[in-house]
């Protein structure tokens, strides 16, 4: 699989700059100057190549909600509508699961998504086993539930219009103001303390933003999202992850303006590079910010253990040493002056009743 870097042209609005080649690959290829000017016709031949086009494909899936036991994160269960997201966040953790498919994490990851077609059916037969008992649903973990794709798939409308016939308590987390089409199905369901929504705001800076998060809203139109569901009645936090040493630098304004447009409960993490997300941020380092990529990338190994990335449950979330610390110290700090997680927010697990048949109506 070839991880030549395409022209910026090509990937304006994507965040990957390669089709990296992905941990399976038995062949990797390189571009090299063999001394007769080949890499000066494939760079000429390589501006000609139109913008990189979206391609959505659709599969039948088995199951669709996956278990979690680990001790770090708050969820038992999660569900995600789509493999892949087009909204193209460089440092997703997320991408590395691309290469169980075949494709690269890389561009692959935002251009050539999958889209679970069958999921509201299996979701159904899932909610309607004897054995099932109601557990948080997190919506949206390692894909974005309102990408582009959804406008016109809208599959994550199914899977609420589900679990409100369900009465199942859900969360999710989105960057997208596409979250607010579906408020007459999440407002009713806040109102019985059986929704909540979590908006990712990573930084104030738009500009900043358009590299990190390309295909994703502004951050001032994610702003107005959270002010917009809060005044729904729906209860609204705000994820300020992933904190990046000396990218985004502005998480107390974050916070503030958070708080300001109605959130009441906040999170962060520390930036994770699993697998081949490591070689992307650095190839997305040297493109953006090359003068300051070596340092960059010294915190980042300074908070894990010297290394790109430590999937040890105690800190991969968090991270560790000096530099974790004072992450962590200054979103404590903010997080109490301003007022965020003095309420946690609780679902209602005992208003679930499992669903009917298909198709199948209810006399009450």
């Amino acid at each position: 699989m070839p991880a030549a870097r395409i022209p910026i042209h090509a990937i304006k609005g994507r965040g990957a700059a390669t089709h990296l080649a992905h941990r399976f690959s038995r062949d990797e290829r390189n571009a090299f100057d063999d001394g007769w000017g080949t890499l000066e016709e494939g760079a000429a031949e390589a501006e000609e190549l139109p913008p990189l086009a979206t391609e959505v494909r659709f599969e039948d899936v088995k199951s669709v909600l996956n278990e979690n036991d680990s001790p770090d994160i708050s969820f038992d269960r999660s569900l995600n509508p789509y493999r892949g997201c087009e909204h193209g966040c460089i440092y997703c953790f997320a991408r590395p699961t691309h290469s169980y498919l075949n494709l690269s994490p890389g561009l692959d990851f935002e251009t050539r998504l999958i889209a679970k077609r069958n999921i509201v059916e299996v979701l159904r037969a899932e909610l309607g086993r004897r054995s099932y008992r109601p557990s948080h649903i997190a919506i949206g973990t390692a894909t974005d539930c309102y990408q582009p794709i959804e406008r016109e798939l809208r599959l994550t409308r199914s899977v609420i219009e589900l679990l409100q016939e369900t009465r199942h308590p859900f969360a999710l987390v989105t960057k997208s103001s596409a979250v607010e089409r579906d408020l007459d199905l999440i407002a009713p369901m806040a109102a019985e303390h059986l929704a909540a929504v979590y908006i990712t705001v990573t930084t104030l800076d738009g500009e900043l933003a358009r590299k990190l998060e390309p295909r994703a809203a502004a951050p001032h139109r994610r702003l107005r999202t959270i002010r917009t569901l809060a005044e729904a009645g729906v209860p609204v936090g705000v994820s300020v992850a992933p904190q990046i040493p000396f990218v985004n630098e502005d998480m107390e304004q974050v916070l503030e303006a958070a708080w300001a447009a109605g959130a009441r409960n906040a999170f962060y993490t520390v930036i994770r590079l699993p697998w081949e997300v490591a070689p992307l941020f650095k190839q997305w380092l040297e493109l953006h910010y090359p003068q300051r990529a070596d340092r960059i990338m010294a915190r980042i190994h300074e908070m894990r253990g010297g290394k790109d990335y430590d999937a040890d449950f105690a800190t991969r979330m968090k991270g560790s040493g000096l530099w974790a610390d004072m992450i962590r110290q200054r979103f404590e700090k903010a997080a109490n002056r301003i007022g965020f997680n003095r309420e946690r927010i609780a679902l209602d697990l005992g208003a679930f009743r499992p669903p009917g048949a298909a198709g199948q109506g209810s006399l009450f």
